[in-house]
């Protein structure tokens, strides 16, 4: 699924959360986050923090990869809570 918006990544949270039969206050407390939080996310907030985003999918059993375009490569980092190396470099 492609994924070009913040209202996308909501929408797509929305139709996750309800296939598996979830309230949204049940993701909430099981993400451990606010409710208000999740309406957020699910309403396509563009200042939503990543980390907690993540964690909401996570919770609702979604991962996330990135496409880069051809040729490009990415090392991993080896931990997801590391900040690159060159997050300076402009």
């Amino acid at each position: 699924m492609r994924i070009d918006s913040p209202q996308a990544l909501g929408h797509a949270a929305r139709a996750i959360r309800k296939q598996l039969g979830l309230t949204q206050s049940e993701v909430a407390m099981t993400a451990g986050t606010s409710l208000r939080f999740i309406v957020e996310v699910e309403k396509g907030k563009p200042t939503c923090q990543l980390g907690k985003v993540l964690t909401v999918l996570a919770t609702l059993g979604v991962t996330l990869d990135l496409n880069p375009p051809t040729g490009v490569t990415i090392q991993p980092t080896g931990g997801t809570d590391r900040e690159p190396s060159d997050a300076t470099d402009a």
